[in-house]
């Protein structure tokens, strides 16, 4: 591991913004047998003022998404009336407030899109993953209750275009970052440049120490659900809907493990150069939410097998 790029800061950024590694032949096939050098110029970081603004949006979109969980939960446990009365600001909250609404969702995709110059206070490199997370636990955990059908496949659609477009723009900005990151501690500086490195083992696109990416499995998970509950909709049939329904369920069931996993090897598994402090608190508090939901869910399901089970005999 090398020792010189953790005092130096500008070689920091250049290897972590490097959006193009250029190969080329080495002198050296014994030492040096593959040689990289970065080939791509930095435009430079937004002012910090974008990274207050962004950090504050996030902080509102997850405190936001608190809220109407623990007004979700409270709902449930008070009663089926006033869980009627909870569905409906759900909706209400799903469409202007949470972070896969209509208003929020653009605003992420526009930070994902700008999220390679978003580098000072709040960088979208590091807490990139996090936001992608809050967006699909809002996706997960809030159904819209839209009768017409055509507004309903309209509005899943669009969510459905929007999350994939995020996956798809986040990696553009976490794959550069964990491949320099790569490139710095598994290779050893040539000289010849600045950037100039030499690596016993080809040099891959987000290198192999952090395994998450954007475009994975929980994204195709969380868009399989919306595309259910699209059929769900639009099924005439009770017995395909069931059909479906059980299936749907499954899907989510799988989401919800795949979400946490990821949770908790960004927690525990990120690049060193993060502050780990901070990196914790962020995706810790995702994963309280995620826990708070999901076990309630089950507590839920439990007390409703056993008022069956009370009924019947």
């Amino acid at each position: 591991m090398n020792s010189e790029w953790e005092t130096d800061s500008d070689r920091k950024l250049t290897f972590f913004k490097c959006i193009k590694w250029q190969f080329e032949d080495t002198l050296d096939p014994i030492n040096c047998p593959f040689h990289y050098f970065c080939d791509s110029l930095y435009p430079g970081d937004y002012p910090q003022i974008i990274d207050v603004l962004v950090f504050f949006f996030i902080t509102f979109s997850y405190l936001t998404t608190l809220i109407a969980v623990l007004k979700k939960v409270i709902s449930r446990r008070r009663g089926r009336e006033d869980a009627d009365n909870g569905d409906s600001y759900d909706d209400k909250a799903k469409r202007y407030l949470l972070p896969s609404g209509p208003v929020s969702l653009p605003l992420i995709l526009l930070i994902f899109a700008k999220g390679q110059r978003i580098n000072t206070l709040f960088p979208i490199s590091i807490f990139g993953p996090a936001i992608l997370q809050l967006v699909q636990f809002s996706v997960l955990i809030f159904e819209n209750n839209i009768e017409k059908e055509a507004s309903f496949v309209f509005f899943e659609a669009s969510t459905i275009s929007g999350i994939l477009h995020a996956s798809l723009y986040l990696d553009a900005v976490i794959l550069p970052y964990y491949t320099g990151f790569d490139a710095l501690v598994t290779s050893t500086f040539s000289g010849v440049c600045k950037s100039c490195i030499c690596r016993k083992e080809p040099l891959i696109v987000g290198g192999k120490i952090v395994a998450y990416r954007g475009w994975s499995s929980t994204t195709f998970l969380v868009v399989g659900a919306l595309c259910l509950r699209i059929i769900c909709k639009l099924c005439r049939e009770e017995a395909k809907r069931k059909k479906v329904m059980v299936v749907k369920n499954v899907v989510e069931g799988l989401a919800w493990i795949v979400l946490i996993r990821d949770c908790v090897y960004l927690a525990v598994m990120s690049p060193v150069e993060e502050p780990v402090s901070f990196r914790v608190f962020v995706f810790g508090s995702l994963l309280v939410l995620i826990c708070v939901y999901v076990i309630t869910q089950v507590c839920c399901l439990v007390s409703r097998r056993q008022s069956k089970k009370t009924t019947n005999t």
